[in-house]
């Protein structure tokens, strides 16, 4: 899988620039009105998580793909993004409206109990998306509004304004129940087993000795796409006909092949970089898939 995007990536791709304070000590915290980064020229958004949490009050038809959900929004809703979930995001035929804030754990350290990731739109596997009526989504534009206003003005003390100003977001929202109407599965399964492909895919190919493969086991896709892992095994061998420890095996014998070919990696170069601890067991692992040893595929 690729890594997350960092801030840098966010504002290279968005806007081409950086701001002069995204390594200040307390945490970066930036809002942005959407229509200001949706025009035609504008770069799409790639599924991957990020390594910044997102608030975003967005208008009209869209369809955002987070984790193995799909949450199809038709009029004003409040959405919460969480560094541990990866998303991506489809504008529908009309044209985009809301704000959407930006900031690290570190803007947050300490200041709320328990931590960001405890909080019910951030959990995994939580509900992060808050359909609005006409008061609701005149109250939370008027947050933005004050966010807006104050990441441009000279107050010594903005930031903890700022702050404030997120923390009410987050009570609001948690004042009203998450919209259960908005996820959408036409078909799960399928849906699930595409992001666990595209997940598992972004891990490839392995270019150099000092990369890794880290996701390994069923288990780690689970926790990668918030679910439980029963759930992940159902919906693949439903869907596939495998299970998914199989089609892990599989890519990582793919992968293996490629590299015995390719390169002049020697065999402990290879073992590492597939996630192997030891020699031997990429031995016994690729014996297993393939028939052959390593090194006897390696020599014919």
């Amino acid at each position: 899988m690729a890594n997350s995007e960092t801030l840098e990536e966010f504002y290279q791709h968005k806007f081409n620039w950086l701001p002069d304070n995204l390594q200040q000590d307390i945490g970066h915290f930036n809002v942005f009105r959407l229509e200001d980064c949706m025009g035609p020229n504008s770069a799409p958004i790639q599924y991957s998580r990020k390594d910044f949490y997102k608030i975003t009050l967005i208008r009209g038809k869209n369809i955002y793909h987070y984790a193995d959900k799909s949450l199809e929004t038709d009029g004003p809703t409040l959405i919460f993004f969480n560094p541990q979930v990866p998303y991506t995001w489809e504008g529908g035929p009309d044209s985009i409206s809301g704000y959407f804030c930006i900031f690290t754990e570190g803007f947050f350290s300490g200041r709320i109990r328990d931590g960001l990731g405890d909080l019910p739109m951030f959990t995994p596997g939580g509900k992060p998306a808050y359909l609005l009526n006409e008061a609701q989504e005149a109250h939370v534009q008027g947050i933005f509004e004050k966010m807006l206003e104050e990441i441009n003005s000279d107050y010594q003390y903005k930031y903890d304004l700022l702050r404030n100003y997120v923390t009410e977001t987050v009570h609001y929202a948690m004042k009203m129940q998450p919209s259960e109407s908005l996820y959408q599965h036409p078909n799960a399964n399928s849906r699930i087993t595409a992001v666990f492909t595209e997940l598992l895919e972004r891990q490839f190919p392995i270019e150099s000795t000092s990369q890794r493969f880290t996701f390994r086991s069923a288990n780690d896709f689970a926790q990668q796409l918030s679910v439980h892992v029963n759930h992940l095994n159902r919906a693949i061998r439903e869907t596939t006909g495998k299970t998914t420890t199989t089609h892990i095996a599989e890519r990582i014998a793919s992968e293996a092949v490629a590299l015995l070919k390719h390169t002049n990696w020697n065999i402990s170069e290879i073992s590492y970089s597939l996630g192997f601890e030891e020699p031997a067991h990429f031995n016994n692992f690729f014996k297993k898939q393939t028939s052959q040893t390593p090194s006897s595929f390696r020599i014919v």
